[in-house]
């Protein structure tokens, strides 16, 4: 049987349990609510922009001579290309929200969702 102190500190931190969830969805709720769909993949290189390119018309884009390449389809964008050894910025999938981007650190490739 438990005793009244121990009720006490199980009531509390139930409580604080609860408390910290709710907190914690509702902060989740609102950094994924507010974002908005882009209409335009910004491309960078090595810092200086090279293409933009609107996410309504569909295409592939080679970019830095090569090394990458771009894949806009369904105003989505993917890199389905890259050389580099650790192919991260692949398997990051398709960006479409405002601020998302895909960054290809060996080949200095940044692809950037705009307004």
């Amino acid at each position: 049987m438990l005793n009244k102190e121990t009720k006490k500190k199980i009531i509390f931190d139930s409580i604080l349990v609860l408390v910290l969830l709710v907190i914690s969805l509702s902060a989740l709720y609102f950094v994924f609510s507010n974002r908005s769909v882009g209409s335009v993949v910004e491309v960078s290189v090595n810092g200086e922009k090279v293409g933009e390119y609107s996410l309504y018309k569909d295409g592939e884009y080679t970019l830095n001579g090569g090394t990458n390449v771009l894949k806009i389809e369904d105003g989505r964008a993917y890199m389905i290309y890259a050389d580099c050894p650790d192919k991260t910025c692949v398997r990051k999938g398709k960006i479409y929200y405002i601020g998302d981007d895909l960054t290809c650190l060996p080949n200095r490739v940044r692809v950037e969702i705009l307004e």
